[in-house]
């Protein structure tokens, strides 16, 4: 079977950034270009040939990418919020002291997720476990953030871009809502697996949180712009006609940073490091979404798991959009798979792609994998779970 050169090269792209990953930014951008290159020249966009393809193309898309760029930039500008509140510096003395801890920890990432984006969950998530592990957290638990954010976000419509696209497109909440099953059985194997081997790379600290007052002023504002973010992602997906007509999650976001910036100045040097990374995330997407992905397989739970495995490398929008085209999946499995799928590589979620911002030393797919090879065997298991329990549904 002939594979189509924009795989070639977006392959080649991947490795680049596997191997070179103090260089991912610009592998991504230099792939980028050549891809697009190839595309114009010697291919086809996928909405036509030529500039006028281009620009079409570019109108699908815009929304997704500025919204990434916006909610990266963003959430990272809040975890600053809420890392000088001081009230990371207090979870030691609230979390249990031996492992569980770590559970627990996970477990709050879970939550927030099905209400939060799973970037903002993830990043969160991320500045708590480097307070209560005194900054040595495992690239292990690092996938297990990565996998609560994914997982808690898997059966709600307002917790990850793929589920939202779903309910966009007419698929019920409730019926998404069955993703849990999976979620919550995946959880139960990645989630003591990480916080014992974490536990092991280093412990929490029993009651260790100093005297250092909290600051109400920032707690306050870390609550403002999360209620705004969640009241945003509702009112946009509800007064939507089943498309994203802006970014107006981002918007949102942005506009409750810069009210409350005269009450508490965010940490703005933190902007150049998150721009980076959402810059090299949205190479990735509009990379992914230049792949001449035309058909998937005929809808089967094979084929449903083969998009999660797929996911791990490849943008599950894309392929959330293609499913729903064809229609025939059962799509609260098709949620968990391409949900969760992508916490098996760092870049395979905007999640992991945000926390990595914070913790570099997971842009290795190599550690990723070793580390965290708990995570894969999470999402076969909650595959399986979720088939035996509910079988194949489509509708």
């Amino acid at each position: 079977m002939r594979i189509p050169i924009e795989f070639v090269l977006f392959g080649l792209m991947l490795l680049g950034v596997a191997l070179f990953r103090k260089r991912e930014l610009e592998i991504s951008l230099v792939g980028l270009l050549v891809i697009l290159a190839y595309a114009a020249f010697f291919s086809a966009f996928p909405t036509g040939t030529g500039a006028d393809g281009l620009i079409r193309h570019l109108e699908r898309e815009w929304v997704i990418a500025t919204n990434l760029l916006l909610l990266l930039i963003g959430f990272e500008l809040l975890s600053s919020h809420f890392e000088h509140s001081n009230v990371p510096d207090h979870l030691p003395r609230l979390l249990p002291d031996n492992w569980t801890g770590g559970l627990v920890l996970l477990g709050i990432i879970f939550v927030l997720a099905a209400f939060l984006d799973n970037i903002a969950a993830a990043v969160l998530g991320g500045v708590m476990a480097r307070h209560v592990y005194k900054g040595r957290v495992s690239v292990g638990f690092l996938a297990a953030i990565v996998a609560a954010a994914n997982a808690g976000g898997a059966g709600s419509v307002i917790g990850d871009t793929t589920t939202t696209i779903m309910w966009l497109n007419g698929v019920s909440p409730i019926t998404v809502l069955a993703a849990y099953v999976a979620a919550v059985a995946a959880f139960a194997v990645f989630g003591p697996l990480s916080a014992l081997y974490q536990h092991r790379f280093q412990p929490i600290l029993a009651n260790d949180f100093g005297e250092r007052p909290l600051h109400w002023r920032r707690v306050w504002i870390v609550a403002v712009i999360l209620a705004i973010a969640v009241a945003a992602n509702v009112l946009a997906n509800l007064l939507s006609e089943g498309e994203e007509t802006a970014p107006w999650l981002g918007i949102a976001l942005w506009i409750a940073i810069l009210v409350t910036s005269p009450i508490a100045r965010p940490d703005w040097s933190a902007m150049r490091p998150a721009a980076k990374g959402a810059i090299f995330l949205v190479a990735l997407v509009l990379s992914a979404s230049l792949m001449p992905v035309r058909a998937l397989p005929d809808p089967s739970w094979q084929s449903a798991f083969f998009l999660g495995l797929l996911s791990s490398v490849f943008d599950n929008i894309p392929l959330t959009v293609l499913a729903l085209r064809q229609g025939g999946y059962d799509w609260a499995l098709l949620s968990y798979a391409v949900g969760f799928g992508g916490s098996m590589v760092w870049f395979g979620s905007s999640a992991g792609v945000a926390l990595t911002n914070e913790y570099p030393e997971g842009r290795s797919v190599t550690a990723w994998l070793k580390q965290g090879w708990f995570v894969p065997l999470a999402y076969v298991v909650g595959f399986a779970v979720m088939l035996l329990v509910t079988g194949w549904d489509p509708s």
